[in-house]
C-alpha cells in the first residue's frame, strides 16, 4: 500500500490535496484495495456544498455500496467526470484518480499525515 507523503488523510480513508484554495478529494489506496473492483461512483454537482464528515457520493464496487464522507466543508468547484464512465481508474491509480475539488473551505475534520494513516489502518486490519 502506498501513501504519499504529502498528503492529508481522514479516518474514513478519504485523501485531500492542497491546491492553493482549493481542496482535492480522492478514496485512498486502502479504501479501494478493501472496496475491490469498482463499477460505479455517484458525485455531487458543481455548486453544491459538501459538509465535513457528511456523505458526498458513493461508490459501488462487486462487494457492496459505500458513502464517501468529506474530509471538509465548502462548495465542490469541480467533479472528475472520467470516473462517472470509468470507475475502475480509482482502482488503478487511487492518487491520480480525484473526486471532487472543493472551495471555500470553512472546516475540516481532524486529518492525518501519512505516517499516522499508515498505524491507523494497521489498527483496520
Amino acid at each position: 500500500m502506498s501513501t504519499p507523503t504529502e498528503l492529508k488523510y481522514s479516518k474514513t480513508h478519504e485523501w485531500v490535496k492542497e491546491e492553493g484554495d482549493v481542496m482535492v478529494i480522492g478514496l485512498t489506496d486502502f479504501a479501494q484495495n478493501e472496496l475491490g473492483d469498482l463499477v460505479f461512483v455517484n458525485l455531487p454537482e458543481e455548486g453544491d456544498e459538501v459538509e465535513a464528515g457528511e456523505a458526498f457520493g458513493d461508490v459501488e464496487s462487486v462487494k457492496a455500496v459505500s458513502d464517501v464522507i468529506s474530509p471538509v466543508s465548502g462548495e465542490v468547484c469541480a467533479i472528475n467526470e472520467d470516473l462517472l464512465d470509468n470507475p475502475a481508474a480509482i482502482n488503478e491509480d487511487a492518487y491520480g484518480a480525484w473526486l471532487i475539488k472543493v472551495k471555500n473551505v470553512s472546516d475540516s475534520e481532524e486529518l492525518m499525515d501519512a505516517s499516522e494513516y499508515d498505524k491507523f489502518c494497521e489498527s483496520e486490519k
